[in-house]
């Protein structure tokens, strides 16, 4: 079945973003209500069991959580749009930073009472890596301490957003009965058992005057993007609605203004008028510029666009590989495509048959015999990576890939009988092609299968998802965290190679010195060529390059990598005989040795920025639980009997927390943390930590 097909300018492909429990998903259930998507409202944790729609894995319902970001498509008054539902954890970041990398607008949601919280922190700063414009949706109007003003406040302060109510409240918390439209000065009530029967009324007298403040606010903001509207507003005329239409959308898309809304999905308030605003202030593919890179013209920038007569152009954004094989969503930025027309993959030249082509809502596949740009997609028997980019062949175009983040977490993990071996090696293949943030390893030491990520429930979910979906039992060894190794001071080298054996020997000396990269420096290494008058011939000099970076895999105090370093190689000399390739690099691996004896090796720990919000009476209890776990407290606030805690505390000390958090407040407490930086640890704890290490070494020698 075909979508109805839309000029491309009433195309909208929207994001719903926002930090976890904020109501995205039952946002996004209600849109597909009032779109006739789906005939019945299901909720996240609902007693029917059956769980929202867009959260189709069982893990997802019975955690009650987003997991997967969900694709899925609708109608709204003659605009198509495709929307994607992505997780609020931070241990599922690469969805949203993913699903944010092809699409053309987002919706931001916040709550009510909480405002910005720690994980909008980091949806916000993903939507400005993409340039994304957005509309902030404040949710949970219904709920005790609603506040959205005091959300407008905080999108202004914590966010640097210029945001500005473009719907007005009608009461709050158990007294929310729907919002007046600032643009029309309307109020808008929502009758009937989902809210699906729209009263239309004027402004209720008692807050005319507060309405027509914040509609002034609002000409006054968005005058300055358009020319007529500013005039207007200089001038005390009144603005019509085409105009200030026009002039919120044009501020929308410089991404330079935030229109704001109020609602509650759960309670059916607002929603409709939130998907209006979709039509009205965010961009249709036209109107985003997107950029690919010519490999056949030394990758000079090419700007697509979005006409389906140009030659096709898509990115391969997510895999799912599920039971009837690999499913790739794709966005085609340029061109068409129909089932059975053949592609070619930019990064690798292999050429792949579209056999089935697929329109995605949730879980459900329908089919289609072609799609156009701007659209959202999903082809079946396509094999690549996550990241790819596809064309017909007329062009060679490959697109930038999303950020993916380091991780920050890693666990031992082995199926539990040797009859799952097969079975265990099939799903990590499976996941790590799915997920980029998940990193698989084997330690040639231990002899173990390392498998790393963003967090515990990050790995957590993979272990469960093994166990399901591939019917193998597995066991999971302690957490280890990510360390690192670093300097902190410069030190010298000058190290000589010398081996004399039978026939030819091996000859070759380095000298020069290492030191800690600047703070502002973008990557871990850095090799700095200082020879002159060919003490060390230029075809050795890579060969002494090999030899550093050699040395920065492994550290010599806990054994893990060595970031935040700049080698200067300046002297030298070498042999005619005995020189070699080999004998400059183990002459620079042994120098980087003895430089780094010299230069204060220190041990570098993840930091995470924990956020928790628990009520008044357990402020201090908590508090007390983060100072014991070495964690710095940043900041505390109160807001209507829930505190909120901001602090900075190590990732070692934070297994387990969750039991303790919820025993210390009766279960009332949540929390949520997110990699901040790496941090130099405590020289009790890091004579500690090279004590160990020396132990189990000696162990492994025996």
């Amino acid at each position: 079945m075909a979508a109805q097909v839309v000029t491309m300018d009433k195309v909208r492909n929207i994001g719903i973003s926002a930090h976890i429990d904020s109501g995205k998903t039952t946002l996004s259930e209600r849109i597909l209500f009032y779109t006739n998507k789906i005939h019945k409202i299901e909720e996240v944790k609902g007693k029917s069991g059956v769980g929202a729609t867009m959260d189709f894995m069982d893990l997802e319902r019975e955690k009650g959580i987003t997991i997967q970001s969900a694709a899925t498509y609708c109608e709204w008054k003659d605009y198509n749009i495709n929307l994607i539902d992505t997780p609020g954890h931070v241990d599922f970041t690469i969805e949203v930073e993913r699903s944010l990398r092809v699409l053309d607008g987002a919706v931001l949601v916040l709550c009510s009472v909480a405002g910005v919280q720690s994980q909008s922190i980091t949806v916000d700063r993903q939507m400005k890596r993409y340039k994304v414009p957005r509309i902030c949706f404040i949710n949970k109007m219904d709920r005790a301490g609603a506040n959205p003003f005091r959300g407008v406040k905080m999108l202004r302060e914590k966010l640097g957003h210029n945001a500005h109510l473009i719907t007005y409240p009608i009461g709050a918390e158990d007294q929310f009965k729907g919002m007046v439209d600032l643009v029309t000065m309307k109020a808008y009530y929502y009758d009937g058992d989902n809210g699906e029967n729209i009263r239309i009324e004027e402004v209720p007298a008692d807050i005319l005057a507060e309405c027509k403040k914040y509609r002034d606010d609002l000409v006054a903001a968005v005058g300055e993007y358009d020319d007529e509207v500013g005039a207007q507003y200089i001038e005390g005329k009144p603005v019509n609605v085409e105009d200030l239409r026009r002039a919120i959308r044009k501020g929308t898309l410089s991404l330079t203004f935030t229109p704001v809304m109020t609602g509650s999905a759960y309670k059916n308030k607002g929603v409709q008028l939130l998907l209006d605003a979709v039509t009205y202030y965010l961009p249709s593919p036209l109107e985003r510029e997107n950029i690919a890179l010519d490999q056949n013209n030394a990758e000079a920038k090419v700007i697509l666009q979005s006409d389906p007569k140009l030659p096709f152009v898509a990115l391969a954004f997510k895999l799912d590989d599920g039971r009837y094989g690999q499913l790739t969503y794709m966005r085609i930025y340029q061109g068409t495509i129909k089932k059975g027309d053949v592609i070619y993959n930019s990064v690798n030249d292999r050429k792949v048959k579209v056999p089935r082509l697929v329109q995605m809502h949730a879980d459900e596949m329908n089919e289609l015999e072609e799609a156009h740009a701007g659209s959202i997609v999903a082809f079946f028997g396509v094999d690549c990576a996550s990241g790819d980019t596809f064309s017909d062949g007329k062009v060679k175009y490959t697109m930038t890939s999303m950020f993916i983040p380091n991780a920050v977490i890693s666990l031992a993990i082995a199926p539990k009988d040797k009859a799952g071996q097969a079975n265990f090696s099939k799903a990590l293949n499976k996941f790590t092609k799915e997920d980029p943030t998940l990193r698989v390893h084997r330690d040639e030491e231990s002899a173990q299968t390392i498998i790393s990520g963003m967090g515990e429930l990050h790995l957590e979910v993979y272990c469960e998802r093994i166990k399901r979906e591939f019917a193998c039992e597995v066991v999971v060894g302690k957490p280890q965290v990510a360390f690192r190794e670093t300097i902190t001071k410069r030190g010298d080298y000058n190290y000589t190679h010398k081996k004399q054996t039978g026939g030819s020997g091996q000859f070759g000396r380095v000298a020069g010195y290492i030191e800690p990269l600047p703070a502002d420096f973008v990557g871990n290494f850095e090799f700095v060529d200082d020879i002159t008058g060919g003490v060390i011939p230029r075809e050795f000099i890579p060969a002494c390059e090999k030899g550093f970076q050699e040395a920065v895999k492994t550290g010599r105090l806990i054994g893990f990598p060595i970031v935040g370093v700049r080698v200067v190689l300046e002297d030298g000399a070498y042999h005619d005989v005995d020189s070699s390739e080999q004998a400059f690099k183990t002459a620079a691996l042994m120098g980087f040795r003895e430089a780094y004896e010299r230069a204060g090796a220190a041990v570098l720990e993840p930091i995470m920025k924990l956020e928790v919000q628990v009520p008044e009476e357990f402020q201090g209890s908590v508090m007390g639980q983060i100072n014991q776990r070495r964690g710095m407290i940043g900041s505390s606030q109160t807001n209507e009997g829930f505190a909120v805690i901001e602090s900075e505390v190590p990732l070692t000390e934070m297994f387990g927390y969750s039991t303790d958090l919820r025993s210390a407040t009766q279960g009332k407490g949540e929390f949520t943390m997110e990699f901040l930086k790496y941090s130099v640890v405590p020289r009790n704890v890091q004579e500690e930590m090279i004590k160990k290490y020396q132990e189990k070494r000696a162990k492994e020698n025996k």
